[in-house]
Order: structure tokens, then C-alpha cells, then sequence
């Protein structure tokens, strides 16, 4: 690829500056659908613009006894994480910055927000932040053997770790979400969890720890890493759509590279709302579990449940082997 267009794909689109508008894109649809759904008006379109705005401008306190430098570099990697996964997301045809073995990339990338939020809790020196943070790596353990695993299956058919050649594989076959159903719903759930939405927002239960790791962070730190958590719906929503709904591939050619080029892009925004739809519908539908309660269904379900579908789809590539 040529040098120029590499950087102007990382910078401006589909990189980091399509990524910035969409996510706060996305929070506002996210917002909006939950207030209709509950019989409320919810925000307007530059919302969440308006608040990271606000969030920039305000004061930066610092507990007391903690270290700042701890403190101002966490939210940064949070942020510079979720970004380079996304650059790895195919949006318009395929990434060119894929590569064999982008998938466990950009799986890692997404668990660094999580142990972010958990070292944030932890160094605040609040009660509240120390609880949560420790809620949250807690339940990073619980769903990320189901999630991770049922994002490996779609590899293990299409035999190759790169996120791209899945998309690929799927564009002459199948969608994944009709071969792997059962790994499809976890994948969903797992997302759910990863974004520590309703019922999975145990981390930061406002009627019971105040708002758990976020409980001390002020100012340009919880502008930045809000708008982490934000730029990780839209690669966890995307990845998700690559792996599962043949990303933005077209099943058929039309004939011109740009009409290829932009229909498949109307195609990722298409998929990454519908999976928005679910997580909300989600979240509208359900009231906060307990840590226990979550230990409970992991384990017992979630992670029995992966453990089918990978024998399942064990058994259909060796049948599709066989014939």
C-alpha cells in the first residue's frame, strides 16, 4: 500500500478520526434507543460530544498519597489500546495492516482497558475505587475463557488467525453466526460484559460503590478513558461483525472497486448498529447480577456452553474435511 494512503487509512478514515465521530456516534444511539425504550426522550445528537468537551475543560483533582504520572498515563494506554485494535477491523474490504495472528492482537488490545480500570481502582486509594476495581478483574476471569474462546472458533474453520482471511472465508461459505449459533450468543454476552453494561456494570454499581474504579477520576482522565470505553463498543461491535456476519464483504462483486468499497462499508455500519440494537435491548431488559451470581452462570453455562460449540465445530470440520 502506498505510503501516504497508509497514513491518511490510520489518521483520518477509517481511522482514528472516523473512529472518534463514530463511537461518540455510537454512545449517542446507545443513549438515545434506552431512553425510547423506557417511554424517555434521551439526548440530543452532540450530547456526547458536548460532555467529552466538558470533561476535557474540567479540573484535574488528585487523591491524595497517589502517583500522578500512574494516574495520567493509565487513561492514555486505555485510549491507545482500543485504537490500534480498531486499525485491524476490516471497515472497508480488508485491513492493510492485517497480518497472520492479528485476531489474538487485537483481543489482547481490548483486555488492556479492563486491568486499566483495575489499577486505577487500586491506586486511588479509595474504598469505593478498590472494590470496584477488584470486581472488575474478577469478572474479567469469569467471561473472558467464553468470550475469547468462542471468538477462536471462527480461526479454527477457516484455519487462519487473521481477522480478514475469516471475513474472507466467510464471503465464499457461510456466515459464522449460522455455523456457530451457540458461539454467536456468547460472543454477544461477553461483549456485554467486556463494556461492563447492565447486567455486567457489577464494577461500577452506583447503588452500592458509588461508581467503583471511576469513583476518583476527574477532569481530561475521565474524558479520556470514557471515551475508551466508547471506542471499545465500536472494535468489540466490528470484531464481532467480522467474525460472525462476514464483516464488509458483499457475497457477490459489483463489478467497481469504489461501489465495493462503499457498500461494504454501508455494511459494517449496518451490522455494528444491529449489534448495538441487541446490547441495548440487553441492557433495557435486564436489572444488575451479583459477582456470585455471575461466578455461577460463567462457569456453569456460559463456559459449558463454548465447550459445545467448539466440539461441535470440531465435528463439522472434520466432516467438511472428509467430503
Amino acid at each position: 500500500m502506498d505510503p501516504l494512503l497508509l497514513v491518511l487509512y490510520i489518521l483520518l478514515f477509517p481511522g482514528i478520526l472516523f473512529l472518534l465521530v463514530y463511537a461518540l456516534f455510537l454512545e449517542y444511539v446507545d443513549r438515545k434507543i434506552l431512553a425510547r425504550m423506557q417511554n424517555r426522550v434521551g439526548p440530543p445528537l452532540l450530547q456526547p460530544l458536548a460532555d467529552l468537551v466538558k470533561m476535557l475543560g474540567k479540573e484535574v483533582i488528585d487523591p491524595r498519597g497517589v502517583d500522578r504520572g500512574a494516574f495520567d498515563a493509565a487513561p492514555l494506554l486505555a485510549f491507545a489500546s482500543v485504537v490500534t485494535a480498531f486499525l485491524y477491523i476490516p471497515v472497508v474490504g480488508t485491513s492493510p495492516l492485517s497480518f497472520e495472528g492479528d485476531l489474538v492482537l487485537v483481543l489482547y488490545l481490548l483486555t488492556i482497558p479492563t486491568v486499566i480500570l483495575f489499577l486505577m481502582g487500586w491506586l486511588s486509594r479509595n474504598v469505593y475505587s478498590t472494590v470496584g476495581g477488584v470486581r472488575a478483574v474478577t469478572q474479567l476471569f469469569i467471561y473472558e475463557v467464553p468470550f475469547f474462546l468462542a471468538l477462536l472458533l471462527p480461526a479454527m474453520m477457516a484455519g487462519s488467525w487473521n481477522i480478514s482471511t475469516i471475513v474472507q472465508w466467510q464471503q465464499g461459505h457461510l456466515w459464522f453466526a449460522v455455523l456457530q449459533p451457540i458461539g454467536f450468543v456468547i460472543a454477544i454476552i461477553g461483549l456485554q460484559a467486556k463494556l461492563e453494561r447492565t447486567p455486567f456494570d457489577i464494577p461500577e454499581a452506583e447503588t452500592e460503590i458509588v461508581a467503583g474504579p471511576w469513583t476518583e477520576l476527574t477532569g481530561r482522565r475521565l474524558a479520556v478513558l470514557h471515551l475508551a470505553m466508547d471506542i471499545s463498543l465500536v472494535v468489540g461491535s466490528g470484531l464481532v461483525a467480522a467474525l460472525f456476519l462476514g464483516g464488509p464483504l458483499l457475497p457477490w462483486d459489483l463489478g467497481n472497486a469504489w461501489l465495493n468499497g462503499v457498500a461494504g462499508f454501508l455494511l459494517f455500519l449496518v451490522k455494528t448498529l444491529a449489534i448495538l440494537l441487541v446490547l441495548v435491548t440487553f441492557k433495557a431488559a435486564t436489572g444488575r447480577i451479583r459477582i456470585d451470581q455471575l461466578n455461577d452462570i460463567g462457569w456453569k453455562y456460559i463456559a459449558g456452553a463454548a465447550l459445545i460449540q467448539a466440539a461441535g465445530v470440531l465435528i463439522l470440520s472434520a466432516w467438511w474435511v472428509s467430503t
